[in-house]
């Protein structure tokens, strides 16, 4: 592993390494256990989108781990100003440790690897969101005690969550299924590698598909950038939400996620929000953990070792 582009780069055994390391450094975080395992170590961080929980985990997380993060806005540098990306990959690979990218394009994220000479990190792009789905599959084992044989569900659009927890969800050992309008499904590949490779449906009906759910998981109708569809969206995605109706077909026991921020009576309803709380909100720290796990892994070099095993 020497970048973290996408979930589909990774084996199942990688994706439990990290999520085991991310346990660790939870109950040491927890616990007031010093682990400064990337003393000395920069971290440069490009935003092309804004953000508030990718910011903040990653800053926090390389401040846990002894070294120190440097915020790098895309409308402050020459990236922003149309440098080629070959060219900044060159560049900060020459100052920093590794470069954590938020932006659009996947092609991007993929560039700034081939070019550079130092780990890349996908914070987030339009095509997935590996960091979010660690952070969720930890907190599914947190609270199931395991991952493979649950049921996972996904509602509302097929954006980068979905192609992201389709992904985490199949090479953990889980069913996944995805309910949304056929005008708004997940990537056609990412379907077809996840139906080749074990138990996963899409369909329209909500509550087909989430019928012995063990976990629930929804994200907003109109994610960053697509703001001026938004009124478009409500009406194409009315019905896709998660209340009282679609609890009552999953598992009693069902834990509902949450990738935040929530727009309440919208994709979920404030009755479910708050009754499942407590899952939502350690899933947002669990950020924090999984993505230190991955900055262990990619800058920690042979010291570390141990500690991803």
């Amino acid at each position: 592993m020497k970048h973290l582009l996408k979930l589909m780069d990774l084996s199942e055994t990688e994706i439990l390494e990290l999520l085991n390391t991310a346990d660790q450094l939870k109950y040491e975080k927890h616990n007031g256990i010093e682990h400064h395992h990337l003393k000395g170590k920069t971290l440069g961080m490009i935003f092309s989108k804004s953000s508030t929980r990718t910011r903040v985990s990653f800053e926090v997380g390389m401040y846990d781990l002894g070294g120190q993060a440097l915020f790098l806005s895309s409308a402050h540098t020459q990236i922003g100003r149309g440098e080629p990306v070959e060219d900044t990959a060159r560049v900060l690979s020459r100052y920093l440790d590794g470069i954590m990218i938020r932006t659009f394009e996947q092609e991007e994220v993929e560039n700034l690897a081939k070019y550079g000479s130092i780990p890349i990190i996908n914070g987030l792009t339009d095509y997935c969101h590996p960091c979010q789905v660690l952070a969720d599959l930890m907190t599914i084992r947190e609270h199931k005690g395991k991952l493979a044989g649950n049921k996972l569900v996904f509602i509302g659009d097929g954006n980068n969550m979905a192609n992201s927890l389709i992904v985490g969800g199949i090479k953990t050992g889980m069913e996944v299924a995805v309910a949304c309008p056929k005008s708004h499904q997940p990537d056609p590949e990412i379907m077809k590698w996840a139906a080749e490779n074990g138990k996963f449906t899409c369909t329209d009906d909500i509550m087909a598909a989430c019928k012995d759910a063990d976990v629930l998981y929804t994200d907003v109708w109109a994610s960053m950038g697509q703001e001026g569809e938004a009124a478009e969206r409500k009406k194409i995605f009315e019905g896709y939400q998660i209340n009282s109706e679609v609890m009552a077909v999953a598992h009693a026991d069902a834990m509902v996620l949450h990738c935040l921020p929530a727009h309440r009576g919208e994709e979920i309803t404030a009755e479910v929000m708050e009754a499942h709380a407590d899952e939502i909100f350690d899933e947002a720290e669990n950020r924090l953990h999984a993505q230190k796990a991955v900055l262990v892994k990619l800058l920690g070099g042979d010291s570390t070792t141990d500690l991803c095993n």
